[in-house]
C-alpha cells in the first residue's frame, strides 16, 4: 500500500548518538546496508520525537494527532542500480500512539511497537524515558541544551554533525518479511540543530553485549531539533532477500 504524504510540525527532536566499531555494525545490518562511517567508526543512536498536527497532506491541521516516538537507527550506505546512496536503518520503532501502531505500514513504515513515554521539559533541560509494553525497548536520555560538543565526538563541529544527519533523511525499516524494508523520507523546511549535554543516558538495546560487545560502543553526541515543519513521503520498498 503507497503511504501518502504526510504532514505536521516536529515540536521537538533529540538525536542521540553513538560510535560504534564497525566491525561490529556490519554484523548487525542485513543486506544491502554497510555503515556510514565518520573518522572510521559507524554511527547509531535513537531518535526521539514529538510529532504534532500529523495527517495527510489533504487534511486540515485541527485534524492531526500528536504523538511521542522513537526509532533506533543506524547510519547506512548501499548501492542501488550502480549508485551510493545513503540514509539510516531503523531495525525498532516504538510510539505512544495506539493509532500509529495499528496503522504502521500504511501512514508510517514497518512496525510500530507501543511504549509509555514519561517526559519532562523545564527551561532548557529535557528528560525523555520510554519502556515498550513488550519489554524490549527501556530509553532514558536527560541533558541540557549546551554550545559545544562533547571533545570526545567524531565530529569536528556542530556543522559537521548537522550535515551528517540531514544527509540522513532516509531510513529504511524492517517489515514482516525479512529482506523488505519499507522506506520514509523527511522533508524539512528548515534545519536547524543545537548540541545537548548530556547527563543521563541509559538504552537497552545498544547496551545489549550480545549485540554490543563491552568496548566496542561508546556515547557520541546528542542533538535537539524543535518547532520543524515538516513531511514524510513514502519511498517504496527496498528488497534485498529471496525471491527479490
Amino acid at each position: 500500500m503507497k503511504i501518502p504524504a504526510i504532514q505536521g510540525i516536529i515540536e521537538r527532536r533529540i538525536l542521540v548518538n553513538f560510535r560504534v566499531s564497525p566491525e561490529v555494525v556490519a554484523k548487525i545490518l542485513p543486506q544491502p546496508f554497510r555503515p556510514k562511517l565518520v573518522q572510521g567508526m559507524a554511527i547509531a543512536g535513537i531518535c526521539l520525537i514529538r510529532l504534532k498536527q500529523s495527517r495527510p497532506r489533504f487534511v486540515p491541521s485541527f485534524f492531526g494527532i500528536s504523538s511521542e516516538n522513537a526509532a533506533h537507527r543506524i547510519a547506512v550506505e548501499w548501492d542501488e542500480r550502480g549508485v551510493t546512496k545513503e540514509g539510516v536503518f531503523v531495525p525498532r520503532r516504538d510510539t505512544s500512539s495506539r493509532l500509529n501502531t495499528l496503522l504502521g505500514g500504511r501512514i508510517f513504515p514497518g512496525i510500530c511497537h507501543h511504549a509509555a513515554f514519561q517526559v519532562a521539559e523545564n527551561g532548557d533541560h529535557y528528560r525523555i524515558e520510554l519502556n515498550s509494553d513488550d519489554g524490549h525497548t527501556h530509553m532514558l536520555v536527560a541533558g541540557k541544551i549546551a554550545e559545544e560538543l562533547p571533545q570526545t565526538s567524531v565530529f569536528a563541529s556542530v556543522s559537521e554533525a548537522s550535515s551528517f544527519f540531514e544527509k540522513g533523511s532516509l531510513g529504511y525499516s524492517v517489515t514482516p518479511q525479512p529482506g523488505q524494508f519499507e522506506g520514509l523520507q523527511l522533508q524539512t523546511f528548515q534545519w536547524q540543530v543545537q548540541p545537548l549535554a548530556v547527563e543521563k543516558v541509559e538504552s537497552r538495546y545498544f547496551e545489549d553485549e550480545s549485540k554490543f560487545p563491552r568496548g566496542s560502543i561508546a556515547f557520541d553526541s546528542a542533538f535537539l531539533m524543535r518547532g520543524i515543519k515538516h513531511e514524510w513521503h513514502g519511498r517504496g520498498m527496498l528488497c534485498a532477500g529471496p525471491g527479490c
